[in-house]
C-alpha cells in the first residue's frame, strides 16, 4: 500500500520580507494516537518525514528550520538524530520548566543547537531560559501585548536573541513589530502555511524493531546493521536520504548501502530508528516491496556478468525499483540523494555498466523480444527477497514466488 505523507511549512521573513528560515508544522491523523502523547507524535512525525521521506534540502534548501520540542526530545528520553547545523529547536510554550529541562537544553545548546521559546509569556518560568536562547517568539494576536515594552526590554539585555514576532494577520500587528524592532516575522498577513506531500513506503515495524535491538549492543556488527537495512527497501531508503543530509562536503559520493550506514554513523542510524518506532501507526506494504527487493537483488546477482560492483548494483536496483512505487522516476530520487557518479548515471542516463544491467533487467521485466533470458535469476532474487521479507514480518509465507508478469 503507498501512502503519502505531509507536512506543514511557514516561512519566516527577516524585516525587508526575505524568507531567511521556516517552521516546520505537523500534517496528519491522530486518530490512532493517545491523547497523552499527540505532541510528543507530531514531533517525531515532521522529523521522520522531512529528513527520511521529503529529504531537508527538498523541504528549506539552505534556510534552517524552526521544529517544536516536546519534554522528551529536551530532556534527551527521546534522541534528536540530526545534528544541529540546519535545525532551531524550539521549545514549546507547554513544557514546564525545571531543573531537568534546564540542564537538557543547556547540554543542546552546549552542542551547538539553537534554541527558540515558543509563545513566550512572562511568569510562566520560560523567562529561566533566556540565557540559552537564540530566540525568543511574541504572540501578537493573542499574547498580553500589555507588557510588551517590559519583556522586549528584558529579551534586549542579552544580545544573542533574535525576536519572532508570530501570528501577524493585521497591519496593525506588522506596525508593532516595526516599533519594537523584531527582527523576524511569521503570519497570515505575510504568508499562509503550505502543505508538502510525498508519496511514502513505510518500513516494516519488526525489522525497525530488529535494527533498535542490534543497535543497543555497543559492539554491533556493521555487516548485521547494513544487512538489516538492506533487506527493507523503504528502511534502506530512508537511510539514504538521511545520509544526505550528513553528507555536504564529503568527497566520495554513496554507492552501496554499506557506505550511507557508515556516512550517518551507527549513533545517528540508532537515533533515526528509535525515533520511527515512537512514529509507528502506519501499516507496512507487501507485493510491492516483494518487487523492489527482488529488483535489487536480481542486479546484485547480475553484477558480476556486467563488470560492476554488486553493492552499486543492488542500491541501483534498489533506487529504480522503489522509484516505480512511488510515481517517481529514478532520475528524480536520484537527485535527492548523495549518489556516487556511476550509480547517479546509471539512473539518470542509463550509462555505464550499472545502466546497462539495469537497461537489461527492465527489458526483461517488460517482456521486451530479445532481452536475456533472467528467468532462472529471477526466480532465485524472488525467493530469497520473500524469504527476508517474511522474517521481517511484511510478507504471509503464502506470496506467491513468482515473478511479476510471468
Amino acid at each position: 500500500m503507498l501512502d503519502a505523507v505531509h507536512v506543514g511549512r511557514q516561512p519566516i521573513f527577516d524585516a525587508k520580507g526575505v524568507v531567511v528560515a521556516y517552521e516546520l508544522l505537523f500534517r496528519g491523523r491522530m486518530d490512532a494516537v493517545a491523547s497523552g502523547r499527540q505532541d510528543t507524535y507530531a514531533t517525531s512525525a515532521v522529523m521522520v518525514n522531512v529528513f527520511t521521506e521529503f529529504g531537508i534540502a527538498e523541504v528549506a534548501g539552505n534556510r534552517p528550520c524552526f521544529i517544536n520540542l516536546t519534554r522528551e526530545f529536551v530532556t534527551g528520553r527521546l534522541p534528536l538524530p540530526f545534528g544541529p547545523e540546519q535545525v532551531v529547536l524550539e521549545v514549546l510554550e507547554t513544557v514546564d520548566v525545571d531543573d531537568e529541562v534546564i540542564g537538557g537544553l543547556t547540554a543542546l545548546a552546549e552542542a551547538g543547537y539553537r534554541i527558540a521559546l515558543d509563545d513566550f509569556v512572562w511568569g510562566s518560568g520560560h523567562e529561566r531560559l533566556l540565557g540559552l536562547a537564540s530566540y525568543v517568539k511574541l504572540d501578537l494576536l493573542d499574547g498580553d501585548l500589555s507588557r510588551l515594552d517590559d519583556i522586549v526590554t528584558e529579551c534586549r539585555r542579552f544580545p544573542g536573541i533574535q525576536l519572532v514576532a508570530e501570528r501577524l494577520e493585521t497591519d496593525e500587528q506588522v506596525a508593532i513589530a516595526d516599533k519594537f524592532g523584531m527582527e523576524l516575522r511569521q503570519g497570515y498577513a505575510l504568508s499562509r502555511p503550505q502543505t508538502l506531500s510525498a508519496p511514502s513506503l513505510s518500513p516494516s515495524r519488526l525489522r525497525r524493531l530488529e535494527l533498535v535491538a542490534a543497535l543497543m549492543s555497543p559492539d554491533v556488527p556493521m555487516d548485521k546493521v547494513t544487512a538489516i537495512i538492506a533487506s527493507d527497501p523503504a528502511l534502506a531508503l530512508r537511510v539514504l536520504r538521511v545520509s544526505n543530509s550528513v553528507a555536504s562536503g564529503v568527497v566520495s559520493r554513496i554507492s552501496s548501502v554499506r557506505q550511507a550506514v557508515t556516512l550517518v554513523g551507527l549513533t545517528r542510524i540508532r537515533r533515526w530508528a528509535t525515533l520511527m518506532v515512537v512514529d509507528d501507526v502506519a501499516e507496512a506494504p507487501e507485493e510491492q516491496l516483494l518487487t523492489a527487493l527482488t529488483r535489487a537483488r536480481l542486479c546484485e546477482n547480475l553484477a558480476p556478468r556486467y563488470k560492476a560492483d554488486p553493492g552499486a548494483a543492488f542500491i541501483t536496483g534498489l533506487i529504480s525499483g522503489m522509484a516505480n512505487l512511488m510515481a517517481s522516476t529514478p532520475a528524480a530520487v536520484a537527485e535527492q540523494l548523495p549518489l556516487s557518479t556511476e550509480v547517479a548515471e546509471a539512473l539518470t542516463e542509463g550509462r555505464g555498466p550499472l545502466g546497462r544491467l539495469l537497461a537489461a533487467v527492465r527489458a526483461y521485466d517488460e517482456g521486451e523480444f530479445g532481452a536475456a533470458d533472467l528467468a532462472g535469476a529471477t526466480l532465485d532474487a524472488m525467493r530469497w527477497s520473500t524469504r527476508t521479507l517474511t522474517a521481517a514480518g511484511q510478507l504471509t509465507p503464502a506470496t506467491p514466488a513468482t515473478p511479476a508478469g510471468r
